[in-house]
């Protein structure tokens, strides 16, 4: 008698413990029963992931684009230099004076002396411009300094900045920071940038539609079994679980085949990349999505799927109810 108390005490304790485990089963039951039908039907399977997969690698690619061209934009604001014009009557002890004293300068890197003669030099290699040097009488170029800024001095108005607190020495004539060009670069990587955004922005409205409809079609292909189940007494959940778990699987799938690709076209393009780095004597290694990036698009790129059958489900199941 005491046997079939304890036992049946047991039967009750383990029934709160039995429920999640049956939940977690049957989600697994249904999330593998979902990947099997689609791999049932691989080549309708492989289209549909390879729209979704390209719709996110455009925008997954553009901005791998804007973060390369942002690095390499970084990369040539810190060779900016600014260069010193000293006054005429600067002599070349006094010229090292002032390099002496810019060395010290916490936003500067490294000062060049750049003396008359070595200046006239450089002018006379031009083509066109020896004969003319020729007929100087004596050397007009003043002492030069290039100043290279420190690396966290890399921002247009930073440079200004500095630009105008050096040639306010007394020895300086004038300085010359053409930024110009680095205004208009940014201009057009705002430019690429909000492009991404609306591109972006639509191509996760096409893929709500690619899986909306992929869902409605799967909807009204199984329109019978829908039908067999409410019948029975299931729920809209459980009737709606297999159609989220396949939208979650296209996904899933495309996210993935997004990253591939965008890692297949770095892999490919880092060859000239890196050889046309070489012709200009430096070196530039492409910078990919990232794990944090990566981890975006593959959950993003899941939500989406999970999204569209939602809504596809929410909008199509009452049609496919008994009258």
């Amino acid at each position: 008698m005491h046997a079939h108390r304890h036992a049946a005490r047991r039967r009750v304790r383990a029934h709160p413990f039995q429920l999640p485990v049956t939940w977690l089963s049957h989600h697994l039951q249904v999330a593998l029963g979902s990947l099997g039908r689609l791999l049932r039907n691989p080549w309708a399977t492989g289209m549909t992931v390879a729209v979704i997969a390209i719709a996110i690698a455009l925008p997954a690619s553009l901005y791998v684009l804007t973060r390369n061209l942002n690095l390499l934009s970084e990369s040539w604001n810190q060779t900016t230099a600014i260069s010193l014009f000293l006054t005429p009557d600067t002599g070349i002890e006094q010229a090292r004076t002032v390099a002496a004293a810019l060395e010290a300068h916490r936003n500067l890197d490294q000062v060049t002396l750049i003396s008359p003669d070595q200046a006239l030099l450089e002018l006379g290699s031009y083509q066109g411009f020896s004969e003319a040097i020729a007929q100087l009488e004596e050397n007009p170029l003043p002492v030069v300094l290039a100043l290279q800024p420190t690396p966290e001095i890399w921002t247009p108005a930073a440079l200004e900045r500095l630009a105008k607190e050096v040639e306010a020495l007394p020895q300086v004539d004038f300085a010359r920071l053409d930024t110009r060009w680095i205004h208009r670069f940014q201009a057009i990587l705002n430019l690429m940038q909000r492009g991404v955004v609306l591109l972006g922005s639509a191509l996760v409205l096409a893929v709500l539609l690619v899986v909306g409809n992929t869902i409605r079609l799967e909807i009204e292909n199984r329109r019978s079994e829908i039908e067999i189940m409410e019948l029975v007494g299931a729920t809209r959940a459980f009737i709606r679980r297999p159609f989220l778990y396949t939208g979650g699987w296209y996904g899933l799938f495309g996210g993935t085949g997004a990253w591939l690709l965008v890692a297949l076209a770095l892999a490919l393009i880092q060859g000239p990349v890196s050889r046309l780095a070489a012709l200009y004597h430096t070196q530039f290694a492409l910078a990919g999505l990232g794990s944090t990036i990566s981890l975006t698009v593959l959950g993003g790129s899941l939500g989406l799927g999970l999204l569209g059958s939602w809504v596809s489900v929410g909008r199509h199941l009452s049609a496919a109810q008994p009258h």
